[in-house]
């Protein structure tokens, strides 16, 4: 079989990078190694920035995104049961949508299929060649069968843990990372939400974040070790401790049942080139952030608005710039958004570590937030997303 760009993943990163190609007239074939029951139904992030509401919207993806989807005008940060709002209309007229992540990949699945895009679920042995090549292939395995698919470029939108990254040939790429001394426990409980914006808490017991999915189902987290054992926290536990690190007079946190929980440990990653011949990678296969600035799946969206035009101009135009330059345009949104993941985990969380003197600057660096005008739109304009090029 041969396209014209073979993906490697049906994430968001991937669905996306197929469905703007599409609208482009350029073919491409996905490969996904889960069945489309799984990856439709994966719960991940659920706030994207106002610059990727538009990309969804522009490329006729985001109606279902516009209906059911959760405008929020601002975030609430709570410290020691004290809020301070940081409004994001007033501050950048923009504002962001809580909307799952797997209602966007069912969203980009529906419209590629549609327009009889050609996804192959359960993808197995998956495997990269020639990349470094003027004729790049992939290999794997369906329905018992081999199969070779060639390509002019190779998307590698396959996750940290994907085979793409790990088959660029030693020494050509440079690891930047960082691990957190602490995770986040998270659940999914069927309870409507106790505030309509998110609630970021700073307490001495620990960070916690109120979120949301939908108007009746809440998603709840709490700081805690990154090796904790989730078999230790029952459905009491948790929603005692989330009672305890939300408080605030005139607050009720509702309790409902509790659907899903794990536990996530925080890490920064980037690695550097994002690209290695006719191979690019895209989200989290080159890139991590800590969820606590709500960036990883606003980053792929970026790498791929940035890799669809640089491929536009080449297969178009004949124009490589785009291409060549691709690693560099995304990297510089990448670290902005790694600097504002790192200045709000490291804002908002408890570190054993920690002396007296740098409890007393992490309150100090909140005061100053809640008094600078100047300080609160910094925080607002990273939140509602930066250009998608920077």
């Amino acid at each position: 079989m041969r396209t014209q760009i073979g993906i490697v993943g049906a994430g968001p990163a991937g669905l996306l990078l197929s469905h703007l190609l599409h609208l482009n007239g350029i073919d491409s074939v996905v490969l996904e190694a889960r069945s489309r029951e799984y990856v439709e139904n994966r719960i991940r992030a659920g706030v994207l920035e106002y610059p990727v509401q538009h990309l969804l919207i522009d490329s006729n993806v985001g109606a279902r995104m516009q209906a059911e989807g959760l405008p929020h005008n601002g975030i609430k940060l709570r410290v020691e049961g004290q809020d301070h709002r940081i409004d994001f209309k007033a501050l950048t007229g923009k504002h962001v949508m809580v909307y799952s992540q797997h209602n966007v990949v069912q969203d980009l699945i529906a419209a590629r299929l549609a327009a009889e895009g050609h996804i192959v679920f359960e993808a197995a042995n998956v495997s990269v060649h020639g990349f470094q090549s003027d004729a790049p292939y992939i290999l794997y395995e369906h329905d018992g069968c081999q199969h070779r698919l060639d390509c002019a470029i190779i998307a590698g939108c396959d996750g940290y843990h994907g085979v793409c990254r790990d088959s660029i040939p030693a020494g050509v790429l440079r690891v930047f990372e960082r691990d957190y001394p602490f995770g986040w426990l998270g659940i999914l409980a069927d309870t409507p939400p106790a505030s309509e914006e998110l609630i970021y808490s700073s307490h001495s017991r620990g960070f916690a974040l109120l979120s949301m999915r939908s108007p009746t189902v809440s998603r709840l987290y709490l700081q805690c070790a990154p090796d904790e054992d989730i078999e230790t926290w029952s459905d009491d536990r948790i929603w005692a401790e989330l009672q305890t690190r939300l408080s605030r007079e005139g607050f009720a946190l509702t309790e409902g049942a509790i659907t899903q929980k794990g536990v996530t440990q925080m890490r920064s990653f980037v690695v550097e080139p994002m690209q290695c011949g006719r191979l690019f990678l895209l989200g989290d296969a080159a890139h991590i952030v800590p969820p606590t600035g709500a960036k990883g799946l606003n980053l792929a969206a970026a790498d791929v608005a940035v890799l669809t035009r640089a491929l536009v101009a080449w297969l178009r135009h004949g124009n490589t710039d785009g291409l060549n330059a691709y690693s560099e345009t995304v990297l510089r949104r990448v670290w902005k958004a790694q600097r504002f993941s790192w200045w709000m985990t490291s804002l908002l969380h408890r570190f054993a570590s920690h002396t007296p003197f740098e409890h007393r600057v992490q309150r100090a660096e909140l005061d100053f937030l809640f008094s600078s005008s100047s300080a609160s739109t910094a925080l607002a304009e990273n939140y509602v997303g930066l250009p998608l090029v920077v």
